[in-house]
C-alpha cells in the first residue's frame, strides 16, 4: 500500500494494492505495521464503527477531547463518500483548513487522522457504507461537533451529492469560532505532546 501525508499535518491517505481476477478482488485495507512506520506508534484499536448513509447525508464535523481523543482509520466499504479532515487545533499552522479524499469501492482508499483533528464526510451515493477503526471507545461527554456549514471553514460539498442532509445534532453544533470561545478545541502543542508520548510508548 501507499501512504501519503495530506495537507493537514498528522493525516494520511492510504491507497491499497488490489489483486483482481475472475473471482473478484482481494486487498489489505489496513496494515498496523505500515501505519506504524509512518506514525512512529501503532494504532491502538479499541472500537470499530459502521455507518450507512443516503446520498447527500453529511456526518460531522466531529472530534473528541485529548487525551485520549479518537484517532480514526476510515474507508468506504460500499458506494462513495467525500471525506474531510479539518484542522481544529488552536495554534496549528493549518488551523481552520481542511483536505479531502474520495473514498469509494473502486480505488478503496482509506484515510487516517490523528487525535484532535475534525472529521466529516458527505455521501455521494445511496447506501454508502463507511467503516471506522478508532483508538478509543465512544464517550458522549468527551465528544464534540462543529457545524459543517461553517462559512469560515468552507467545506465544499459536490453539487451532484444533492441537498445536504444533516442531523439536528450537527446543525446545532457551534461554529469553529464559537467552539474556540467555549474552550472546546484541542491545542496544537498539546496534541503534539500527546503524539510524542504515544511514540515513546511505541519504542
Amino acid at each position: 500500500m501507499q501512504i501519503r501525508e495530506l495537507k493537514i499535518p498528522n493525516s494520511y491517505e492510504i491507497t491499497p494494492r488490489q489483486f483482481g481476477d475472475d473471482r473478484g478482488v482481494f486487498l489489505e485495507w489496513y496494515r498496523f505495521d505500515r501505519l506504524e512506520e509512518v506514525l512512529g506508534h501503532s494504532l491502538d484499536l479499541r472500537q470499530a464503527n459502521t455507518s450507512v448513509s443516503r446520498k447527500g447525508v453529511v456526518r460531522g464535523i466531529h472530534f473528541a477531547d485529548i487525551p485520549r481523543g479518537q484517532a480514526k482509520y476510515v474507508t468506504a466499504m460500499h458506494g462513495a463518500v467525500l471525506d474531510f479532515i479539518v484542522d481544529i487545533r488552536v495554534g496549528s499552522p493549518t488551523f481552520g483548513q481542511w483536505d479531502s479524499v474520495l473514498l469509494d469501492d473502486t480505488d478503496r482508499k482509506a484515510v487516517y487522522l490523528a487525535e484532535g483533528l475534525g472529521h466529516a464526510f458527505v455521501a455521494l451515493t445511496d447506501g454508502a457504507v463507511v467503516s471506522y477503526l478508532v483508538s478509543d471507545t465512544y464517550n458522549a461527554e468527551r465528544e464534540h461537533g462543529i457545524d459543517p456549514r461553517d462559512a469560515d471553514i468552507g467545506l465544499v460539498f459536490p453539487a451532484d451529492a444533492g441537498t445536504p442532509l444533516l442531523s439536528e445534532k450537527d446543525t446545532d453544533a457551534p461554529s469553529l469560532a464559537e467552539a474556540a470561545e467555549l474552550g472546546l478545541l484541542p491545542v496544537w502543542q498539546d496534541t503534539q505532546d500527546f503524539y510524542e508520548e504515544l511514540n515513546r510508548k511505541g519504542r
